[in-house]
């Protein structure tokens, strides 16, 4: 599969949740494992957000409500385990004064991420089987969080990204796995940026312009726009 070719869709019982995202494609892209003009564009970024974030402004910011809001209109509980990815984000920035570094596609993700509080994740398209679509889970796919040890299937009734293959790939906005993640040798990618209902979708189109921009000026590479969900 690749990034001329991939589709994705949103089933109707996930709509209605209230989830909001944006979603596409990019290929030609070169990844490095860092960059020295990003890090300094990435620490002057950082320095900005943790001039206002405290554990009062992560708790009552309305972006991050709406992904508790969106876990109990799915019955999912709101427990530490289920942390939204933006959540975690910050309060590890919070905590650290800074990001994971892991390369340079998944760094410029998370710092988008870190300044929309959106939900941003990249899957390497190589890996991805068929299509993908988002939609509640059966109880039979199969889900290998990124750092585990063993894949294993899900909970039935969550919302989760799902290939072709019934592997998933992002478990509701909360947890990536192993079978999609990017690495230094991964040129094509899916990429989420998701939201909710208190997410304005001009908000989301800014952040997809930030990280298309972001990504071709230390990456390279071209995108293709796949969907809106408003």
């Amino acid at each position: 599969m690749r990034y001329e070719t991939l589709d994705f869709d949103i089933s109707e019982e996930v709509s209605a949740l209230g989830l909001r995202g944006a979603y596409l494609a990019m290929g030609g892209l070169a990844n490095k494992q860092s960059n020295l003009d990003f890090e300094r564009l990435k620490q002057e970024s950082l320095a900005s957000i943790l001039a206002r974030l405290s554990a009062e402004a992560i708790a009552g910011d309305p972006i991050l409500q709406g992904f508790r809001t969106l876990h109990e209109a799915a019955g999912v509980s709101n427990s530490r385990k289920n942390l939204a990815a933006p959540e975690s984000l910050l309060k590890f920035l919070l905590k650290t004064g800074t990001l994971p570094k892991v390369n340079i596609l998944v760094d410029i993700y998370n710092l988008v991420s870190a300044e929309t509080r959106l939900a941003l994740g990249a899957h390497d398209i190589a890996q991805i089987e068929g299509n993908v679509h988002l939609r509640l889970t059966d109880g039979s796919e199969r889900f290998w969080p990124l750092g585990a040890p063993e894949a294993k299937f899900s909970p039935r009734g969550e919302y989760a990204y799902v290939d072709d293959a019934n592997d998933i790939l992002c478990r509701l906005e909360v947890r990536q796995v192993e079978k999609t993640k990017v690495a230094l040798g991964t040129t094509e990618v899916f990429y989420i940026v998701q939201g909710n209902a208190a997410a304005q979708v001009n908000h989301i189109q800014a952040a997809v312009r930030r990280l298309v921009t972001l990504t071709k000026r230390f990456s390279g590479g071209s995108d293709r726009f796949l969907r809106l969900q408003e």
